[in-house]
């Protein structure tokens, strides 16, 4: 068995090779929605890989056993050849990758070699499965086995991410109509803020050009709404940009500020920066207006001093890194542009930003305060810091740096117990700040340090918060995970071609006739064009049920059923315990990838062979 130890060692450092180098670091499989049939393919292969590692490794299968491996062998062959094909369809592999799949098969092929007469011999024996180890190889494969069952978790987790309806279908984006619609630009468009912004300038009329890096998020989350380009030398001399909105920049906390770290964080926002100006400066009109995303670390440290705009910078490396980022887009007012450069404070939203980190550890009873908790920390609710950006596009006397905080910063502390309290939660751990310098460097200071920040541009221009106290904030971003949608008065949208969903939404709509006049089921067969400005078709309406409220605001999926639940008597409990943390996302998942494409599909095959037979 040395020599097929050796060799299946050799498969797996080099398939481990393909897995970090190809799928994951250049060719980013998990994010291509394209890539999911083949990363279904090698979520199957892995998952047999760890069988063989972790079975050898250890064990003798004899008799018919034998034919268990043999078997898992044959269709680890069929994988493979599908997965060549799947390739070749999909996408062009790099030379390297197709060399290393040619010295993956072969060395597979030496494998099934050297390892077919240890099989018959094997299958003589009488049946059993022997524990037996062999020394070190048995710790390696094991390593390998381990390895390879985490990847194809890893995989499966991206399939059903991929396979999920694209986020626009979920979450549909209404057009609105502007008298006098604008053209924006938009990079950094498929972040968190991005993200929020882009379908709000879409929602009130504005044309949205979308600069990204990776084309697929971006269709995957805006659909055919945006107009989306991967290069700026894509975008022609001629379009008529009205206004610049940079929102570019890699994470600031997370991997440790190295010197090749504070590189990158440089160039990811002074280079993208830089070359926005650049296409201003070839556009034959320049946009009117560049709004740039700037960051409260450019006051650095200042203890509990307050700080406005006109507050001085420090000489610390976040500090820095906002001056020279600033410095890069003043360089649009040489060219007639309006520059404004909006400092932004610490984003509270439901769906990114800083709050689900925050309150993860609450949720599980583990909220600390890092330091003292005198520390300052000064935020913003990511619907008033999406306001701030309309502001800023929507008001030509708005020039320079923009404080984006509330007007109320609070200490650590009192941000902790506020999101305590409306977790319910308790909060009794502390780390000390030594702790967290240690573990963090410089970097600690955007936890330890904090800045006490205020806003008094915004507020003396009249830009009025929706959230100007932390408590309210935290509430509407924490409360049960409910939808933020009034059900009362909805119009809710099935498949009636699909018997399931039809007798379910009869037996809703009879138990609502008195209690809830106001909700209206709508066979979304019979309309299939009620939802055409947002992008739809029949065939989304047709795989999803759909809750659209009087103010026009859109839930789908699991989340609009329990949206209808919470409003139909009797099944309120029903919508509660579905909306417990744990309940919620498995529903989704098995709403989306089950329950949803088993009845459409059903419902499809009933349609085509009532035709045939009217035919």
């Amino acid at each position: 068995m040395t020599w097929v130890f050796s060799l299946m060692t050799m498969q797996g450092l080099l398939g481990g090779l393909d897995n970090l180098w190809h799928h994951e670091i250049t060719e980013r499989l998990p994010n291509r929605r394209t890539a999911a049939r083949e990363l279904s393919l090698h979520a199957v292969r892995e998952l047999l890989y760890a069988f063989v590692f972790l079975g050898l490794a250890w064990f003798r299968w004899q008799g018919i056993w034998t034919v268990l491996l043999a078997a898992i062998f044959v269709v680890e062959v069929v994988i493979t050849l599908a997965d060549f094909v799947v390739e070749d369809r999909t996408r062009r592999l790099p030379p390297f990758e197709r060399i290393l799949h040619t010295v993956l098969a072969m060395n597979f092929g030496a494998v099934l070699t050297v390892l077919s007469p240890v099989l018959f011999q094997w299958w003589s024996m009488p049946t059993a499965v022997i524990f037996a180890p062999s020394a070190t190889f048995s710790w390696i494969l094991s390593v390998f086995g381990v390895g390879v069952f985490a990847w194809s978790v890893r995989n499966t987790a991206a399939v059903l991410s991929l396979r999920r309806p694209p986020e626009w279908v979920c979450n549909p984006i209404a057009p609105g109509v502007s008298a006098r619609p604008r053209t924006v630009l938009v990079s950094g468009a498929t972040g968190f803020i991005g993200g929020h912004l882009v379908r709000r300038l879409v929602e009130r009329g504005d044309r949205v050009i979308v600069l990204t890096r990776d084309a697929d998020k971006a269709l995957n989350r805006f659909g055919p709404h945006v107009r989306i380009v991967t290069r700026l030398g894509d975008v022609d001399s001629a379009t008529d940009i009205d206004a610049i909105v940079n929102l570019a920049g890699a994470t600031i906390l997370g991997i440790p500020w190295t010197r090749r770290r504070r590189a990158q964080l440089i160039d990811s926002r002074v280079g993208t920066t830089r070359a926005l100006l650049e296409l201003a400066g070839r556009l034959s009109r320049p946009p009117r207006s560049l709004i740039s995303a700037s960051a409260i670390g450019y006051y650095g440290v200042h203890g509990s001093e307050p700080l406005d705009e006109e507050a001085e910078p420090s000489a610390v490396f976040q500090s820095r890194l906002c001056q020279q980022w600033e410095a890069a887009a003043d360089s649009g007012g040489d060219m007639g542009m309006r520059v404004v450069k909006l400092r932004i404070g610490l984003v509270l939203g439901r769906d990114g930003g800083a709050l689900p980190q925050l309150a993860r550890p609450h949720r599980l009873g583990l909220g600390a305060v890092l330091g003292s908790g005198t520390q300052w920390m000064s935020w913003i609710h990511i619907v008033d810091l999406i306001r701030l950006f309309e502001f800023a596009l929507d008001t030509p006397l708005i020039r320079g740096a923009v404080n984006a905080v509330s007007p109320n910063p609070v200490t650590h502390l009192q941000m902790q117990r506020a999101i305590a309290r409306v977790l319910h939660r308790p909060l009794w751990l502390r780390v000390p700040a030594f702790a967290v310098r240690a573990g963090l460097g410089e970097m600690a200071q955007l936890l330890i340090d904090g800045q006490r920040v205020v806003p008094n541009r915004a507020v003396t221009l009249g830009f009025e918060f929706d959230y100007s106290r932390v408590e309210e904030a935290l509430a509407s971003l924490l409360a049960k995970g409910r939808p933020q949608i009034d059900a009362t008065t909805a119009d809710v949208y099935f498949n009636g071609d699909c018997p399931v969903c039809r007798t379910e939404m009869t037996h809703y709509a009879e138990r609502c006739a008195g209690a809830q006049p106001g909700l209206h089921f709508i066979d979304s067969v019979g309309r299939p064009n009620d939802f055409a400005q947002c992008g739809l078709r029949l065939e989304h309406l047709a795989r999803r049920v759909y809750l659209r409220d009087a103010s026009g605001r859109i839930l789908s999926g699991m989340p609009a059923i329990t949206a209808l639940w919470d409003k139909v008597p009797g099944y309120r409990v029903l919508s509660r315990v579905f909306n417990w943390p744990v309940l919620r996302p498995l529903s989704v998942l098995v709403y989306d990838h089950l329950v949803a494409p088993t009845l459409a599909f059903w419902a499809s095959r009933r349609s085509a062979t009532a035709a045939r037979r009217s035919g």
